[in-house]
């Protein structure tokens, strides 16, 4: 064959045989669809609501047609679709062809049969492969149509605000002849031509794709299927040309990343579900190497739970080992906001669905979409069963490019497990040479590994996988001049990972990701609302297991939990809780917290009635005492506030033993009461004993000291709690992005609407009040609160937030040098510069916590604690609470409205283990509860207590398959090797480590000794303990 003259005639020459635009009379393209002919008839209905096909198909349906267009946004359109087929179409292939901007799913015989999405290149349904005389030639199908696209329905860009009044067009509904010799003619050439661009005019492999694609251009006469196969066999010749042994290996495996909620509602998601995976099912039964890696039980339970069969179908393909669940969690949660225990508990959900529906636990970790990885989840992820994880997140960093494709990665406590980013930096390939060339070249551990991840599918409800994808593959699968690629499970690549891992790097720490910081802050509803459900089921666990155990008949409420629970894992997914998603989101979430809390207070109620019932005051009115209850592992003394008459409050200092409770009749006195004075210039002096505080009249703190060491936190002409407003305008993502250059534009804020005054004169409490103007039109009210014998001074704060585009934070200059902040994550805490000396110290100007943050040189420092806040920063001696922002995109109404929040700052001696810091900001998180009791005397009661002050006794349940016994985990907290006694006034009667699946981790009990359970910790260890109670 002669070759090319010239390579760019040659090059645009195959283009233009390939062309979907030019020369489409007489090229390859033009031939792919054979005779067309018009549907029998189309008719529709229209509902407000998602409803299920045998509602929708008794409803009237009015006559439509091509051209049409429905709406408005998140309505659905039903239609019934009668298709007659010409009898002369006899052996060919023939698809129902449907083309909208909306998204749709297809219904024969009252089953989902294929989703259609033309952003995910599904425009057709498979009626079938060659056309029989014996098949019936009329049928009847539905199409399901959503009124909003792949992305919801933005206004103007992707992530705007949704367009309430979008109109969707129906564009084409038809019965076509598709030309399958034509189609893989097609492939063929399009694989030859991209070897012929992308591997360069130096590869002569290059120039032998570009001379066959030419000569296959010759000896095609597209008008004569006669002579394909001549040009078919040509590129057979060039495709079965085969690699050397040392080629890359590409594991490819179809994906289908479908974001929980996002710019649409979780209601719209599970029928992005059922129309990805059932289009998955379709291509499984015609393509059996298909392999189809999943996450998140929670979408697997709502298929489960609204498309029966379609879910039958896949349990099918799962035995067969094509559809796999991955992942092990309840939803792809955000992966820094949820605590240590929300975080086990995704797993716990996940993993146990997955074992329950599909015989086996996930062995992978895969959450390929989170903004960021806590330095905790290495841990986590083995006491679950994993030591595989799977992202790509990080090749998102704006700042610094991660230096690792495939690597270990060592928690905070020294757990390590094999990580791999997909080198082509995506999960949503399409089998392009491209990608192909990109993974291999963009690979950072050449020469270690010779294998990597390629996740190949269209994503949030795209549909996952095409055919054309897999057959892009087929033909490259071993291919001399590109990569190996082979369809293959996540096992088989962490298998061949492993093999090779000896001489793999280790990443020590958080996987920081460098963009998306603003999501620590936006939707601060949404913050709270996690936190708060987390301390409320917390509370409830504590206190039912406490009633269960005493015997009194009480049953725990599992069930009822469990609902709980997983809708506060669902509000963890990664675009929830970061508050990226849309108002109606938003809505749903709050809807969400609403519940748990009503729920909640509820089961609370009953295990207090339960365990405390001898003690509880029957009727209201003539309580003589107050029945204090302790949810926490320590002794607590505070004071707490009871409603009086009328709508006074009355105060007590009360001491309440650790996790119990105590009967109180008459309150303690402090040693020393709380003093408030005004002074001339109108600043207000504090002190308790422990600390005191000057306050200026725009409520900034002077001065605040420790009394026993007068030692000064504030230096010198500085104010602390001073508010500042920053100019909030990222380079695109509105509400997840806060950039560097925020930080120039930083505004005091200085407009006093109300001077500070005196709202509590002392004795067990003082407090004072402020108000400030903020930007234009938002204000703050703050009470700045100091109590007998507390440690640090509370500011609760009340915002009406009307601002756009702006940052609130509240910062203290503190007179403290060191390098390094600390900050409270999962089950521990981490450190993180204090300058930005390098790109990585500055890429982390604005960083997430938890309850805490400290700055301590060695014997002194202050501590910032919270009760709903995430975002912060220290730099140089300045420590910053992040506390509002206003972002406009994708939701227009973020944060506006009515806020309260409290945060507290404790300056203190020695570290900040030996401080207490830890126990304060919990005490903070987890106010004591109050109820009437009965006059008569008893005795404090104490249900669990830890020896060492390392050690946190973070979570008592009931365990999940053995009802009457209890799991309590435990970790330490403060970074050190230390052995701790638990005791227990429980009736214990064996007790055994288990794993944070709750199975047995030894074949031995632990020997209950007069001390009680004998454990030891390594630096923040998180231990797990079955409790079987004596019945």
């Amino acid at each position: 064959m002669a070759a090319p003259k010239h390579r760019r005639t040659a090059l645009e020459r195959v283009e233009k045989f390939l062309s979907e635009t030019y020369f489409t009379d007489c090229n390859l393209r033009g031939r792919l669809f054979g005779d067309r002919c018009p549907l029998a008839s189309l008719s529709c209905f229209q509902t407000p609501r998602r409803i299920a096909y045998d509602e929708a198909v008794r409803q009237e349906f009015r006559p439509a047609q091509v051209g049409d267009s429905f709406g408005p946004t998140w309505e659905t359109c039903w239609f019934k679709v009668e298709l007659s087929i010409p009898p002369a179409w006899t052996g060919r292939e023939v698809h129902f062809v449907w083309e909208s901007d909306g998204e749709g799913m297809v219904w024969r015989d009252a089953q989902p049969v294929q989703g259609l999405t033309k952003e995910g290149e599904k425009t057709s349904y498979i009626l079938t492969r060659s056309m029989k005389e014996t098949e019936p030639h009329s049928l009847t199908l539905y199409v399901e149509l959503a009124c909003n696209g792949l992305f919801g329905a933005g206004k103007g860009s992707m992530i705007a605000p949704p367009d309430p009044d979008k109109r969707f067009t129906l564009s084409k509904a038809e019965l076509v002849v598709f030309n399958r010799d034509v189609y893989e003619l097609l492939v063929d050439l399009e694989i030859l031509l991209d070897m012929a661009k992308l591997l360069g005019e130096e590869n002569q492999r290059s120039f032998q794709a570009l001379c066959t694609a030419n000569q296959m251009v010759n000896v095609c006469d597209v008008t004569d299927p006669s002579t394909f196969p001549a040009a078919r066999a040509l590129a057979a010749a060039v495709f079965s040309q085969r690699n050397g042994e040392s080629q890359h290996t590409i594991h490819a495996m179809g994906h289908c990343h479908i974001d929980s909620a996002w710019l649409w509602p979780y209601e719209e998601t599970i029928r992005k579900c059922a129309r990805s995976w059932v289009t998955v099912v379709r291509l499984m039964e015609r393509n059996p190497e298909l392999t189809f890696a999943c996450s998140q039980a929670q979408q697997f339970e709502w298929v489960r739970t609204w498309y029966p069969g379609l879910y039958k179908q896949i349990q099918d393909f799962a035995a067969k080992g094509q559809f796999i669940p991955v992942g092990g969690t309840w939803v792809e949660m955000d992966g820094n906001l949820p605590s240590g225990e929300s975080m086990v508990r995704q797993f716990l959900q996940g993993q146990r669905f997955f074992q329950q529906q599909f015989g086996r636990v996930c062995s992978e970790f895969w959450l390929p979409d989170t903004f960021g990885y806590s330095a905790q989840l290495p841990q986590l992820m083995r006491g679950c069963g994993i030591r595989r994880f799977l992202t790509q997140k990080l090749s998102w960093n704006l700042v610094n490019s991660f230096p690792h494709h495939t690597f270990f990665w060592e928690g905070i406590d020294g757990s390590r497990v094999l990580t791999h980013f997909p080198p082509g930096d995506s999960y949503g390939m399409q089998g392009r040479v491209e990608e192909i060339l990109k993974t291999v070249k963009n690979n950072k551990d050449k020469g270690r590994v010779n294998h990597s991840a390629f996740l190949f599918g269209f994503g949030d409800g795209g549909g996952g996988p095409t055919q054309k994808m897999l057959d892009r593959m087929k033909r490259m699968r071993d291919t001399d001049g590109l990569p190996r690629v082979q369809v293959a499970t996540p096992d088989q690549l962490f298998s061949a990972l492993e093999k090779a891992s000896s001489q793999l790097y280790t990443w020590v720490g958080e996987l920081f990701l460098e963009l998306h910081n603003g999501t620590y802050t936006t939707q601060a509803q949404i913050k709270k609302g996690n936190r708060e459900c987390e301390r409320i089921l917390h509370d409830v666990e504590v206190l039912s297991t406490l009633a269960m155990a005493q015997g009194s008949g009480f049953q725990y409420p599992a069930s009822q939990l469990q609902r709980l629970w997983r809708l506060l894992l669902l509000n963890q997914f990664h675009d929830v809780l970061p508050g990226s998603c849309i108002q109606l989101v938003v809505e749903d979430a709050l809807q969400y917290y609403a519940e748990i809390r009503r729920a909640g207070a509820g089961l609370q109620q009953e295990a207090v009635q339960s365990l405390c019932r001898e003690l509880l005051e029957p009727e209201a009115g003539n309580a003589g005492s107050t029945l204090v209850v302790n949810t926490l592992p320590w002794k607590r003394t505070e004071v707490i506030s009871n409603a009086g008459p009328g709508r006074t409050e009355t105060l007590g200092l009360v001491t309440v033993p650790s996790m119990g409770y105590a009967v109180v009749r008459e309150p303690l006195l402090p040693p020393q009461p709380v003093v408030v004075r005004k002074q001339e210039d109108g600043s207000i002096a504090m002190e308790n004993g422990v600390i005191a505080a000057c306050l200026d009249v725009m409520g900034r703190l002077t001065s605040l000291r420790l009394l026993d060491s007068q030692r000064e936190s504030v230096p010198d002409g500085c104010c602390a709690n001073q508010f500042a407003l920053f100019d909030d305008v990222p380079l695109y993502w509105d509400a997840w992005d806060v950039m560097d250059y925020h930080l120039e534009t930083r505004k005091p804020v200085t407009t006093l609407l109300k001077p500070l005054e005196v709202t509590l004169a002392g004795g067990l409490r003082g407090s004072v009040s402020f108000s400030l103007q903020i930007g234009k039109s938002s204000t703050l009210t703050q009470e700045i609160i100091l109590d007998a014998m507390c440690p640090y001074l509370r500011f609760l704060t009340q915002v009406e937030w009307k601002e756009a585009h702006k940052f609130l934070k509240v910062e203290f200059p503190v007179q403290v040098r060191s390098t390094n902040a600390t900050y409270e994550i999962q089950f521990g805490h981490l450190q993180r510069p204090t300058h930005w000396n390098t790109s990585w110290d500055w890429a982390r100007f604005e960083v997430w916590a938890h309850k805490w943050l400290d700055l301590s040189e060695h014997g002194f420092g202050v501590a910032l604690l919270n009760d709903c806040k995430y975002g912060a920063s220290a730099h140089g001696n300045i420590l910053s609470l992040s506390l509002l922002r206003a972002p406009k995109s994708p939701d227009a109404t973020a944060d506006m409205g009515h806020h309260q929040f409290t945060y507290a700052v404790m300056p203190h001696l020695g570290s900040f283990q030996d401080a207490g810091v830890i126990q304060h900001a919990y005490s903070l998180n987890f106010p004591l509860h109050t109820v009437p009791a009965r006059s008569a005397p008893c005795p404090p009661w104490s249900a669990f207590s830890v020896s060492s002050p390392a050690v946190v006794l973070e979570t008592v349940k009931q365990a999940e398959d053995r009802p009457g016994a209890v799991v309590v985990r435990l970790y330490e907290a403060h970074g050190s090797t230390v052995v701790a006694w638990l005791q227990t006034s429980l009736p214990v009667e064996e007790a055994m480590l288990c794993d944070l699946l709750e199975r047995p981790v030894a074949a031995e009990s632990l020997r209950l000794e007069q001390r009680g359970l004998r454990l030891s910790f390594t630096p923040f260890r998180v231990l797990s303990l079955l409790l079987v109670l004596r019945q």
